[in-house]
């Protein structure tokens, strides 16, 4: 028996407006513009767009429609903190919830003492291994420097109140990282094979010597794999389902197969590929940084083992 996991025309629809959006907007030079300020007017767009709504209970969509938008915003390398975003608006409660899906407020999440995107934060949430939450700052937040280039900052938190609903809510958020990751790997492997196919040397595209195509086509591999461990996971999300297993196979799938695209693809570009302004860059940067955030693979990994039926 097969599965068709393919995007329907509703969902194409939400992928190609984001997609269009990112581009009219310059989501690309925004995402090369280290350590600036996350232009607001963008964010707010992207609100206006429905994006932010997906992941809230009750919003229209689901998760099938929320993997497809991120996967466009991961192969256009859409910056922001898309995921927190995505966890905020299911633990928020109202007003605060709405200032969020509307593209009013940025929201920090993480363990301290560090945490992504906390100087630009209007609102705060603390993970832990116990559970999560909304939190306020204790005196001034330190910009630190990071890898992807994104704003972090240092500092500590004063816990307001518990947040309920922190497993479904990780749920979505893995799957929104899942699917931005698959949607980064397509960029880069793109990115990749195009200049295998025009790069030449000793008189041939280096494509066709195969210590540069079999990596590639490694990847491409690995990016089939992770795409359908992915919308797979977005099926059982939406239908209801206990999907901590699937969503965090998937988690582990997409950022395994992301980073094995960006190695492979720096390698065929060479020192291109490592350049600020090379054309992989600002990509390959953020989409290492997501796979790292918090929570980390460590608990993905727990989870799926959960799902085998093995406790830690």
């Amino acid at each position: 028996m097969s599965v068709d996991f393919d995007l329907d025309d509703g969902q194409r629809a939400i992928a190609a407006a984001l997609a269009r959006f990112c581009r009219e907007e310059g989501a690309e030079a925004i995402a090369r513009a280290e350590g600036a300020p996350l232009p607001r007017r963008f964010w707010r767009g992207l609100a206006e767009l429905g994006v932010f709504a997906l992941a809230a209970p009750g919003g229209e969509g689901g998760p099938e429609e929320l993997a497809a938008a991120f996967e466009a915003l991961g192969s256009e390398g859409c910056p922001g903190p898309l995921v927190a975003t995505v966890l905020a608006a299911r633990l928020l409660a109202e007003p605060e919830r709405g200032a969020v899906l509307r593209g009013e407020a940025l929201v920090a999440v993480g363990t301290p003492p560090v945490l992504p995107w906390a100087p630009e934060a209007d609102l705060f949430v603390e993970l832990t291994g116990e559970g999560a939450w909304r939190a306020r700052p204790r005196g001034a937040v330190e910009a630190v420097a990071s890898l992807g280039g994104e704003p972090f900052g240092r500092v500590a938190l004063v816990r307001e109140a518990p947040l309920e609903g922190l497993p479904r809510a990780l749920a979505h958020a893995e799957l929104a990282r899942a699917a931005w990751l698959v949607g980064a790997g397509r960029r880069l492997l793109e990115t990749a094979a195009e200049h295998a196919r025009t790069r030449r040397q000793f008189g041939r595209a280096i494509g066709e010597f195969q210590a540069v195509a079999h990596p590639l086509a490694d990847a491409w591999i690995a990016l089939l794999a992770a795409e359908s461990l992915e919308r797979a996971a977005a099926c059982a999300l939406a239908e209801g389902a206990d999907a901590a297993a699937p969503v965090s196979a998937a988690r582990l799938s997409a950022e395994r197969a992301a980073t094995a695209t960006l190695r492979a693809a720096h390698q065929t570009l060479g020192a291109l590929g490592i350049t600020l302004e090379g054309p992989l860059f600002h990509l390959s940067r953020r989409a290492r940084q997501l796979a790292a955030l918090e929570p980390g693979p460590a608990a993905a990994e727990c989870a799926v083992l959960a799902g085998f039926g093995f406790e830690e």
